[in-house]
């Protein structure tokens, strides 16, 4: 499947920045073109000089409300982020439209963080202008939630997360949620790393964009997980997860694995890959709620058999009872067994309710705030010092 990605604002930009980095990584190893642009808006010009992979021209790094914001950002008003994207979007849709393999792209991934202002309020206002311009393209979001100190240190974060969730979902063919909170566990430092945190966030893309691109027939699986595959999986709001597991032994040249233990372990190996998969999915959620749901194998082709594949569905399907299940097989991987796992068109997500009844608690107590103090009354009462 071939991507062109759209980062928006500071987080946004960074992420199809390890995009851009990734499309790379697929040329020199394998051969193989999955991303087929990669750009950052953003209203802040020093954020867009800080990325170190999308090309620097003015085509691909795109400064837009200039003139309102004089190239500093909307600090933090996402409405004022989703007017300067409606008025300026015709500049980044005809930036996008310009390279001859645009022609290739097989749907629209745009990526921002919902608690900023540029970011939370553009991606569904360009979200919404690219719909207009190509309607058979699908047009995904990827939408990056706040840590949880962030949520804690203003209000306004809550706010503009769930006005930007909302409106995305309204507008997006899928949402996928990424909870930056889930990476913090892991060995990267929120002040001195999140560089590493993009990566993790980018990583499970990388299997599922080569598998249906493969050209060598070597690596071409027995069951193909393609574009037609992936679109036909992703709806609504969407989680993904990737999961690894070592393979110890390598089979000898010629060597028939015809032991029960071996097969055992073969099994055992695959399960654990997907059990890392569904607890590194991208946000907390209940498999259960999701209806439709895909997962690619990879691993050494020796590694992976049908009995193997069979297992895993049935797996994932205990899991998720209620979803539309597509599978597919990619023997690239070398010494481990890899799993990519997506689920989607959840009937529900905690933490988006949550954030929605937090804003609606918002809402009602800045409403509160202004009806409870008669302003101009006070303003009479007080003194004077001027003669």
């Amino acid at each position: 499947m071939k991507f062109v990605v759209i980062g928006i604002g500071q987080c946004g930009s960074n992420i199809a920045d390890e995009f851009a980095r990734l499309g790379i990584r697929a040329r020199v190893q394998r051969g193989i073109g999955i991303i087929t642009g990669a750009y950052a808006i953003n209203t802040d010009v020093t954020d867009l000089t800080g990325l170190s992979t999308i090309k620097p021209d003015y085509q691909h790094r795109i400064l837009i409300g200039a003139q309102k914001t004089s190239g500093h950002g909307v600090g933090k008003i996402n409405e004022l982020g989703a007017e300067i994207a409606k008025e300026d979007g015709d500049k980044v849709i005809d930036a996008i439209r310009a390279p001859e393999q645009f022609a290739e792209t097989d749907a629209f991934l745009l990526v921002a963080g919902a608690a900023g202002g540029t970011g939370s309020g553009a991606i569904p206002a360009l979200t919404q202008q690219l719909r207009e311009r190509h309607a058979n393209k699908p047009i995904y979001n990827l939408i990056v939630l706040p840590f949880q100190h962030e949520e804690k240190i203003e209000e306004r974060t809550i706010y503009n997360t769930a006005t930007c969730l909302k409106s995305a979902y309204l507008v997006a063919d899928a949402v996928f949620l990424i909870d930056n909170q889930r990476y913090v566990r892991k060995d990267a430092s929120i002040r001195s790393n999140l560089a590493s945190i993009n990566t993790l966030i980018v990583e499970p893309f990388y299997n599922l964009l080569c598998a249906g691109e493969e050209k060598k027939p070597k690596y071409i699986g027995s069951r193909i997980l393609d574009a037609g595959d992936i679109i036909q999986t992703l709806e609504g709001w969407t989680v993904i997860g990737h999961g690894k597991s070592q393979i110890s032994r390598m089979p000898a040249l010629f060597e028939r694995k015809s032991d029960f233990k071996d097969k055992a372990t073969e099994t055992h190996k695959g399960i654990q890959a997907m059990n890392k998969a569904i607890s590194e999915l991208s946000i907390q959620c209940n498999p259960a709620d999701a209806s439709r749901g895909l997962y690619l194998l990879s691993g050494p082709s020796s590694e992976m058999n049908m009995n193997l594949i069979k297992e895993l569905g049935f797996y994932l399907k205990t899991m998720s009872p209620e979803s539309i299940i597509r599978t597919g097989d990619y023997p690239r991987e070398k010494k481990s067994l890899n799993v990519t796992l997506i689920l989607s068109q959840f009937k529900s997500v905690t933490k988006i309710v949550d954030y929605f009844t937090k804003t609606i608690t918002y809402l009602s107590t800045i409403k509160q705030r202004k009806e409870g103090i008669d302003y101009e009354q006070t303003f009479k009462d007080i003194p004077l010092l001027l003669p």
